[in-house]
């Protein structure tokens, strides 16, 4: 048997783009080839990787347990290419792929891109951005050289080190019903019977708060939910209800007068931020400056 590691290229860009005509155009080889490549691959193999339905190809069980395989060894080939090729990352080009969470993503990773820019003038960042479900879904497919999230990672395999803590802050707006009283703080009975202005499931901001204060108040009485950190901020300047969010994300229209930290008698609300990443990506030195990882974090790299 001799794979090859184009014959798994082709067969991931198979599996993501479904018909063997769209993968070509993918990867610049004709259909024929393509095909000719897959039925190779899967004839070394001794069975076929795909079900035919109609035009498209869709992943059977073998196909779908090869893929991460073919994934993780792709990803490899291109670190070990972009390594070798590059030398001395310090002086030379180089691009990473960073998952972020919409908190992090929004009002941590800017500043941290542009301090590496300040170090390498060279190094490039694609940022994206997404929930943390997105995002470990980003880093299991390696569509993301390391992955930061808020919430825990509920993705099989990857491998997840503490990043560093956040701090949550309950915030409301000048336009909320009871802002007159609640600029004098706000009891666990008023807590309790508010409006929660939430993300979505799936995201790591609406998880951190519900494990802030659910605790403490043992359910919500009413929940609007909002599709984004800025809906949820501008939600609060509204007066639609209170929000909590980190610190970092609502900074900017505290400082404004537009929304207004509240006391509580909670307990300092804090989470934690995790880095995430597939057992075949290393983490080089350029990458770990750029997300200040202690030294035992991901320490292959």
């Amino acid at each position: 048997m001799h794979l090859s590691l184009r014959q798994l290229q082709i067969f991931s860009a198979i599996a993501e783009a479904g018909t063997t005509t769209a993968a070509g155009e993918a990867i610049g080889l004709s259909q024929s080839a393509v095909s000719a490549a897959l039925n190779e691959l899967e004839s070394l193999l001794g069975r076929a990787l795909f079900d035919r339905v109609g035009r498209r190809l869709a992943l059977n069980g073998h196909g779908r347990a090869l893929l991460p395989e073919a994934r993780a060894l792709l990803a490899g080939m291109d670190d070990i290419e972009r390594r070798f090729r590059l030398g001395d990352e310090s002086a030379a080009p180089v691009r990473w792929r960073v998952g972020a969470s919409t908190t992090i993503g929004n009002y941590l990773m800017p500043a941290r891109i542009a301090d590496l820019r300040d170090g390498n003038g060279q190094a490039r960042v694609d940022l994206v951005i997404g929930n943390t479900r997105e995002v470990a879904g980003a880093v299991q497919r390696l569509e993301v050289d390391i992955g930061l999230i808020e919430g825990p990672c509920h993705e099989p395999g990857l491998e997840v080190a503490p990043w560093r803590e956040d701090e949550l802050i309950v915030v409301f707006g000048d336009r909320h019903p009871d802002a007159a009283a609640l600029r004098g703080g706000a009891d666990m009975a008023r807590l309790r019977a508010a409006c929660w202005l939430l993300r979505e499931p799936g995201s790591g901001t609406r998880e951190a708060a519900e494990q802030a204060l659910l605790p403490h108040l043992h359910g919500f009485a009413e929940v609007l939910q909002l599709g984004g950190t800025e809906a949820i901020k501008q939600g609060a300047v509204a007066g639609l209800g209170l929000a909590c969010l980190s610190r970092h994300a609502v900074a900017d229209l505290i400082a404004l007068g537009r929304l207004h930290p509240l006391a509580t008698p909670l307990p300092p609300l804090r989470r934690r931020l995790w880095a995430v990443r597939h057992p075949g990506k290393r983490v080089p030195a350029s990458l770990r400056r750029l997300l200040a990882l202690d030294g035992g974090v991901f320490a292959d790299g």
